[in-house]
């Protein structure tokens, strides 16, 4: 059989039936790029999942977005695939990780060159999309903007060369020039001015500018008609509902504009749109927001030859120079009321902006794009400039693809509508030990953050049940209880505990990933009536709340008092430390027991947070001494609770408890954030490995099948039963492994030795960090 000589190219993407701009743009590219191809191209497309959408050819592999080892699986699959080159429709909020940065999994990992076709370009981007779009660009061969400005951005802001960049327009439907009054019968609006706007609706759209402008053109030209063309965006959809389009129907109503204004709510086919944009007289993008460097709709809107009213964007900026369009003020309805009728009432204007708008798109039909893009796929030679791709360690490999996925399986297995039962009997809820504020706490730190990476109902309703045990356990002044028998009765007499830190700590983590504003305000408000009794608890139940309070901080980085709250609570850690340690001993106490590690942790997370280097010194002391006993060398061997370890005595070995896993595993993340010390990374996947067999006896405590945890490592083996507490250490951990943009540079530098069983340490200057707040960016259509 001869070899087929079609060019494979596979695209990395959304698609149909996925309704956003980046899909229907990467469609029009297969459709055209094939016409110019006249059969010497087989597409191959590896897709952003979306929902329970079912594809079709040429979907050949879909991505999870915030699935890590889906983007190395597909980096796999395409190098298995023999591919020619690979096109990338990049945006933000496409992919998972801070700023999009799973991507970057894939992309180091491919073989073929990579053509990026660049969506949103950010000009004062924050930290994490700065690093993210470099990274891109840095794996790239070729670089695609689809503006002048763009252009600039990428060789200014993010350093990539000249040679790379390439300016090539967003593609336009090839559409004639016609009269709009012969489309009109198409969509039944014989006799009437017609104003269009259409794609997905969102608020940043600026829709009730626009309804705001059309009492004064209905006055002046009665038979003016506003068509509103596009369904809901899908992700405003699941957030906020219809509540935006809601608002604007009302608007509607109270303006007098029911005969004057249309919503047609649905996702419409290419030849549905076509009739609309012919049938149009004036096509309105009234956005709100000035840095959008692409519109695919304004693109269209000009390639059909429309006279265009627009705020000044990026893209409108560059479209409707040189008398293609008018341009006004961000939200100004009077303006845009004004451009308008000036428009409808001077036919030479009118069709001066048309037909300069025409003409100029005929240099971007989608046919020409398709062209161009054809023969970028088809180059027999790649610009040079690109990195080499070096080989990938074992360490990296491991450290994504062997992690499992996180699951609400047995989560669910241990909730009922009160909460979470504390232990279970193999894997069955035991309803004799009750619940308890401490396990309901930790549920919902894990849930909060589980959330945060898979959006999904039953994982909010989880999250929701812990919130409401744990806002129950609150006191009036601010105390909490914790124990809770399986009849919904609270202890009267309870041991001392460390629930209210973990409260804390929960509270914190929905406050700085709330799902909702409104549990931002549950959240602060619980907070707000504990945090005044920080000062009373014990060294971890402190170190819990310094957690909380930081991230408090995250999402209100001004709260004074909070502040000050937990520079006290750092403060009585580094003083502790200070009083207790010896030159063999650097502890806060005379005895290692349980949750060693959060108390380094605590001061990782103190000293990142206010820059101090007192306790980032402290933290990174008494982290050397915890590693230096706990781990051999080869694998993590945690303090056993069945003697501890005192100074000058004996170490217990047994029982090892899946909380040490977790907090060295947390411990280890900040201890890397604080100092970049990548060895940190290694140790921290060699944490978490205790959890899958790397232990002292070699057997797992994760159960793959169940999803849950079993509760200790003891000199018998393993206690089999999988209740609260080492089920959520497990969660933890694997999500504080999923969250770390990153653990997948781990195993590069490894930092240990075998031989001595001991940890070398390299100590690095301490360095202050202050954290970059993270810039929203808007999926655009």
């Amino acid at each position: 059989m001869a070899k087929s000589t079609a060019k494979k190219v596979v695209f990395i993407s959304s698609f149909p039936p996925r309704k956003c701009g980046i899909a229907t743009f990467t469609s029009d590219l297969i459709k055209n790029a094939s016409a110019a191809a006249k059969g010497e191209f087989e597409p191959l497309l590896v897709t952003m999942r979306s929902e329970d959408h079912k594809y079709e050819d040429p979907v050949k592999f879909e991505i999870r977005q915030n699935v890590k080892s889906d983007y190395i699986c597909a980096a796999d699959y395409i190098n298995l695939s023999h591919v020619d080159a690979v096109s990338v429709q990049h945006e933000f909020g496409l992919f998972g990780g801070d700023g999009g940065a799973y991507l970057s999994l894939l992309l180091d990992r491919l073989k073929a060159p990579i053509i990026t076709t660049l969506h949103t370009v950010l000009d004062d981007p924050s930290n994490d999309y700065h690093k993210t779009l470099t990274e891109v660009c840095k794996a790239s061969h070729q670089v695609i903007t689809m503006n002048e400005r763009g252009v600039g951005m990428l060789r200014d802001t993010y350093s990539v060369p000249d040679r790379k960049i390439k300016l090539v327009a967003h593609g336009i439907p090839d559409l004639p020039f016609v009269d709009s009054n012969y489309y009109k019968h198409e969509v039944d609006l014989e006799d009437r001015r017609t104003i269009l706007t259409f794609g997905l609706l969102s608020e940043n759209k600026g829709i009730e500018v626009m309804l705001e402008a059309m009492p004064a053109i209905v006055k002046v030209e009665p038979s003016v008609v506003y068509i509103v063309l596009g369904m809901t965006h899908p992700s405003v959809l699941r957030r906020d509902g219809e509540s935006y389009r809601l608002g604007l129907q009302q608007k509607v109503e109270d303006l007098g504009l029911k005969e004057h204004v249309i919503f047609h709510n649905r996702f419409v086919d290419d030849q549905e749109l076509h009739n609309f944009l012919c049938a149009a007289d004036i096509y309105v993008t009234p956005y709100l927001n000035p840095k959008q460097l692409t519109s695919g709709t304004l693109s269209f809107a000009v390639g059909a030859g429309k006279a265009v009213v627009s705020t000044p964007y990026w893209a409108a900026t560059e479209l409707l120079a040189d008398g293609r369009g008018k341009l006004v003020r961000f939200g100004d309805s009077k303006q845009t009321a004004q451009a308008i009728i000036e428009i409808l009432q001077d036919d030479s204007l009118f069709y001066s902006l048309r037909r300069n708008a025409y003409e100029y798109g005929r240099s971007r039909t989608w046919p020409k794009i398709g062209q161009i893009y054809w023969k970028l796929f088809g180059a027999k030679r790649m610009p040079l400039g690109i990195a080499a791709k070096t080989r990938l360690s074992a360490g990296e490999t491991i450290s994504n693809i062997e992690v499992p996925e996180p699951s609400l399986d047995h989560l669910q297995t241990l909730t009922d509508d009160t909460g979470m039962y504390q232990h279970a009997t193999y894997t069955i809820p035991n309803r004799e030990f009750g619940y308890c504020t401490d396990d309901n706490a930790r549920a919902l730190i894990a849930m909060a953050r589980y959330y945060a990476l898979h959006p999904e109902p039953q994982a909010l309703k989880l999250l929701d049940t812990y919130l409401s045990f744990t806002m129950h356990s609150q006191n009036g002044d601010g105390s909490v209880k914790n124990f809770m028998d399986f009849d919904r009765n609270w202890w009267e007499d309870e041991p001392l505990n460390d629930a209210f830190g973990r409260v804390l700590w929960a509270l914190g983590t929905i406050m700085a990933k709330p799902p909702t504003p409104e549990h931002l305000s549950i959240a602060k408000d619980c907070f707000d009536k504990s945090v005044g009794l920080v000062q009373r608890q014990m060294p971890r139940g402190m170190a819990y709340s310094i957690f909380g309070m930081a991230d408090y901080l995250k999402q209100f980085p001004g709260a004074s008092d909070i502040k000050r709250q937990l520079e006290l609570a750092a403060d009585g850690l580094a003083t502790q430390f200070e009083e207790n340690a010896y030159p063999d001993w650097q502890w806060f106490e005379d005895t290692l027991t349980y949750d060693n590690a959060v108390l380094p942790h605590a001061l990782f997370v103190a000293g990142l947070t206010f820059g101090n280097k007192k306790y980032l010194e402290a933290a990174q002391k008494t982290c050397e001494f915890l590693l230096a006993n706990t781990f051999n060398g080869e694998y993590f061997s945690f303090i056993g609770c069945n003697g501890w370890y005192e100074r000058g005595g004996a170490r217990a070995v047994f029982d090892q408890q899946p909380l040490e896993a977790a907090s060295t595993v947390m411990m280890l993340q900040a201890g890397y954030d604080a100092t970049q010390d990548e060895r940190f990374l290694t140790l921290q996947r060699k944490a978490f490995d205790w959890f899958l067999g790397r232990n002292e006896l070699r057997v797992p405590l994760y159960d793959f099948k169940t999803k849950g945890c079993n509760d200790g490592l003891t000199r018998e083996g393993v206690n089999a039963n999988q209740g609260a507490e080492s089920t959520l250490s497990f969660h933890l951990s694997l999500l504080t492994m999923v969250e770390s943009p990153a653990q997948r540079w781990a195993g590069r530098r490894t930092g240990l030795t075998k031989q001595t069983g001991k940890i070398q340490r390299p100590i690095k200057a301490i360095r202050s960090q202050t954290e970059a707040g993270k810039q929203q960016v808007e999926e655009l259509t």
